[in-house]
């Protein structure tokens, strides 16, 4: 089984999404990490939203420092904005490094349908871009 990390700044949106989506696309043969560079208190609730949308688990999502991933080994680990792969552009336990500059959604102001309409197509990016480069 192969092991991949998506970093992220704040661990609350991208990263989550990605795990999530390879988790369920990878027919386990991936497993699935996220984690931030400087967290946020919680995963994005219209991350859990959107993921919830395609009947996919987000029970126990929870922000994770990169830190509690030191000394492991990863087939890669795929930095999910600009920011992270500029704090962590190498990872000690990586394989393969790879580099994914996806907007933040989060970041995005709005209605809360447009809102949810950009944190969709973050998830329909992020899972196009599982299927290129993993599966």
């Amino acid at each position: 089984m192969k092991r991949v990390l998506f970093l992220c700044t704040g661990n609350s949106a991208r990263s989550q999404m990605a795990q999530v989506l390879l988790q369920e696309l990878g027919n386990d043969k991936y497993e699935g990490f996220s984690a931030g560079t400087h967290i946020q208190s919680e995963v994005n609730p219209f991350a859990v939203e959107v993921l919830k949308e395609r009947g996919l688990d987000t029970e126990g999502l929870h922000p994770k420092k990169l830190t509690i991933f030191k000394g492991q080994t990863f087939d890669y680990v795929i930095t999910v904005c600009d920011n992270a792969r500029q704090e962590c552009p190498f990872f000690p336990g990586a394989k393969e490094m790879i580099h994914w500059s996806l907007e933040d959604p989060a970041s995005f102001q709005g209605r809360y349908d447009e809102i949810l309409t950009v944190f969709r197509e973050t998830r329909d990016e992020i899972e196009r871009k599982i299927r290129e480069v993993l599966l």
